[in-house]
């Protein structure tokens, strides 16, 4: 599953109707392309694709008095919110996704109710301990990693990771409980995106030809 695709959906969302710039500039100030794909290329390679398979609807805005191309704006469509939610939810239970993937559900995970995000967290430690218990059928931790020479430190890496993994979602699925966040349908969430001219302190300031579209 690719990042770009659950940033750029929930984005739009999250502004109602955005331009290109707007979602660059919202997914820089979190860092995205710090830790994901999201690049500006990638970015505007995604709204018109995704313009084109009817998850985004395309508005075309008339240019300014100032001149210059006219500008496009995306807002989301029925069957993108479908396509955002199923991605959604699908990198919020999977044990095994991507860093990026699962920072990016993090991002959005107040868009569903608290009692789901919790459900969908228990099922990814779930599935983190199956692997687990897979895997130390035949690789046991406590002897080291050293009784499969030194290709016992692939198993090693990946079964302190899942421990790393289950372990910090637990924490999350505690905080949560604990009341952390505003989820949907609780009232006024916490606003994770820039308005129109708002600074962005964490804007990479470098150009590219999509940010006039």
């Amino acid at each position: 599953m690719s990042a770009i695709r659950l940033l750029v959906l929930g984005a739009v969302r999250q502004h109602g109707r955005a331009h290109g710039y707007q979602v660059r500039n919202d997914l820089e100030y979190w860092g995205a392309h710090e830790w994901s794909n999201a690049k500006p290329g990638s970015i505007y390679h995604a709204l018109k694709q995704m313009a084109k398979q009817g998850l985004l609807y395309a508005h075309e805005i008339a240019p300014s008095t100032a001149g210059g191309p006219p500008r496009t704006e995306y807002e989301i469509t029925e069957k993108g919110t479908e396509e955002f939610l199923t991605l959604l939810r699908g990198s919020l239970t999977a044990y095994d996704q991507r860093p990026d993937v699962l920072s990016a559900a993090l991002g959005f995970m107040v868009d569903l109710d608290r009692e789901e995000v919790l459900e969908l967290l228990e099922e990814r430690v779930l599935a983190i301990e199956e692997w687990r218990k897979a895997v130390t059928e035949y690789y046991t931790p406590e002897d080291g990693p050293e009784q499969l020479g030194h290709i016992g430190e692939i198993m090693n890496f990946w079964v302190h990771s899942a421990d790393a993994g289950a372990g910090w979602t637990r924490g999350l699925i505690e905080r949560i409980r604990g009341g952390a966040y505003t989820f949907a349908g609780e009232g006024e969430a916490f606003v994770g995106v820039l308005t129109e001219g708002q600074e962005n302190p964490y804007a990479t300031g470098e150009r590219h030809p999509g940010d006039a579209c």
